[in-house]
């Protein structure tokens, strides 16, 4: 037993929230050495928000809904975007090096489907990785904080409706300890997306669903379950994951072209690459399709600056052996962000008692069918800050903790088979991916029965296939297309379906059975 909160995942989101919660004693769970695996540290965009003379947090608002093609919760977008200003402030005073001009005013870059210039960010690229440069340092120096590394969560302990603990195992190279339960007074859960349960994602290699599948395997009610966004410029040169160009290239005037030198955004979208992601993504996805592939030109409306104000993208490059200043950069589809997830309130509250969600895992209903660029991180700290501020406002005093928690992991829990975890992740991408269709769901659903079956010992497996099924199960049910959701059987948007899903994992299995059973 612990007085600790404990927070599991040392991404963007829960060092905020930890931070947030100081002096309240504070237990972080990270699956990886601190700073290392966590999507934020990983996201090449920046942090959306109106910091210009004439922008608005009305007017980002207002693109947040339109890109969300009819889902967003228009209440959550005011109310995030009427805060983006301030968490800006709140990360410079941290220490964060926003790309600032001589006179010390914000630079404000243009990206897809902003009315304007909105999105602050740190050396072109660097943004997710210097902004968690600033929060590990803010952590470190605060006594209120333990972070307990290559650590992962696997299971919450309900008890009559209310979490009242979790339980760990440690990680050694490729095995895993056994299960230790921990009771707490209060979970929040900040772990990622489930993104890398695509073959093809942009996602750091431990992210793929877990903490959505172990909240959902616990009864907290999911939203939103079938909007996965893939980022259509993933850098296709044959590494997992796959590196990011990022969209302020395309921002900046890079164009996508085709292996035969055709330009084919222009004919996709009145936009062209500026166009919402979704559209880009499945236009990029059709050229994979027809054998022609896809590659981002960088080197007119950029050329060699992107050396020094990309390097991240340039990194990545001269790994491949590319040059983008002399050569096209060759792209794909990737999953890249969940919409979807754990379905909290305001305050970032799950269904359970006792259970709060922030970042990729929650789904609070800002995003609606398809993220606004650079939304992401914004979101993630809102709510890590508003979740600690619910938090902090429930929980009762607490004395300063005597030193830090031991907790007693013991050799022998059961690993991941990596075999079962790639069969799963190419199935995804086949079947739960770019494109859908009902009999392709049907199939993926069955499939990863048989998998989850197979492994009924392994809880981080459990887990996974507990996300895949929810994804699959949300894709099945909504018959038509709409943002990032697309059905190949069903191509049109419907009008009666332009409301936010509603998944519990009881419903998700009983559709899962219901397939397996029609395709036997």
């Amino acid at each position: 037993m612990t007085d600790r909160v404990v927070i599991v995942g040392a991404g963007l989101g829960g060092l905020y929230a930890a931070l947030a919660l100081a002096p309240i004693p504070v237990l972080v769970i990270s699956p990886e050495t601190l700073g290392e695996g966590a999507s934020s540290a990983w996201a090449q965009g920046g942090i959306a928000a109106a910091m210009a003379q004439g922008d608005t947090p009305a007017a980002h608002a207002s693109d947040t809904i339109a890109a969300g093609a009819g889902t967003v919760d228009a209440h959550i977008a005011a109310l995030v975007t009427q805060a983006a200003r301030d968490h800006i402030l709140d990360l410079t005073q941290h220490g964060t090096p926003f790309d600032r001009d001589m006179a010390g005013n914000y630079i404000l870059n243009h990206e897809a489907a902003h009315s304007t210039a909105r999105v602050v960010r740190v050396k072109g690229d660097q943004a997710g990785r210097k902004i968690m440069e600033t929060l590990i340092a803010a952590v470190r120096a605060t006594p209120s904080v333990q972070v307990m590394e290559r650590v992962v969560a696997q299971n919450l302990v309900v008890e009559q409706g209310r979490v009242t603990g979790i339980v760990l195992a440690q990680l050694d190279g490729e095995a895993i300890s056994k299960p230790v339960t921990l009771q707490a007074p209060a979970v929040l859960l900040a772990g990622g997306g489930s993104g890398g349960l695509y073959a093809l994602t942009t996602n750091p290699p431990r992210i793929r669903g877990q903490v959505m599948g172990l909240a959902a395997r616990a009864g907290a009610a999911m939203a939103d379950m079938e909007f996965i966004q893939f980022h259509p410029t993933a850098m296709n040169l044959g590494l997992d994951p796959a590196p990011l160009a990022t969209e302020a290239l395309r921002g900046e005037g890079a164009r996508l072209v085709n292996s035969d030198g055709d330009y084919f955004m222009a004919a996709a979208h009145d936009l062209a690459e500026l166009a919402p992601r979704d559209i880009v993504a499945r236009a990029v996805f059709a050229q994979t399709q027809a054998g022609k592939r896809p590659q981002l030109d960088t080197r007119r409306a950029i050329g060699a600056a992107i050396h020094t104000r990309y390097p991240a993208v340039t990194e990545a490059c001269r790994k491949a052996g590319l040059d983008p200043v002399a050569q096209r950069i060759p792209v794909a589809a990737a999953a890249h962000y969940h919409m979807g997830g754990v379905a909290t309130d305001a305050r970032g509250r799950a269904s359970l008692s006792g259970l709060w969600v922030c970042g990729e895992a929650a789904s609070t209903g800002l995003h609606g069918a398809n993220r606004l660029a650079s939304n992401g991180v914004l979101e993630a700290l809102v709510f890590a800050r508003r979740a600690a501020e619910d938090m902090r406002a429930e929980l009762p005093p607490s004395a300063p903790p005597a030193g830090p928690l031991a907790l007693p992991f013991s050799p022998g829990g059961v690993p991941v088979e990596a075999g079962s975890v790639m069969e799963l992740r190419h199935l995804m991408t086949d079947l739960v991916g770019v494109r859908r269709t009902e009999a392709g769901l049907q199939q993926a659903l069955t499939r990863i029965a048989a998998l989850e079956q197979a492994q009924p010992d392994c809880r981080d497996f459990q887990n996974m296939c507990a996300t895949a099924t929810l994804i699959a199960a949300a894709a099945l049910l909504r018959t038509e297309s709409r943002g990032a959701h697309w059905r190949d059987d069903h191509p049109d948007a419907n009008p009666e379906k332009a409301q936010r899903s509603h998944l519990t994992w009881a419903d998700a299995l009983h559709l899962r059975d219901t397939a397996s059973k029609e395709l036997t």
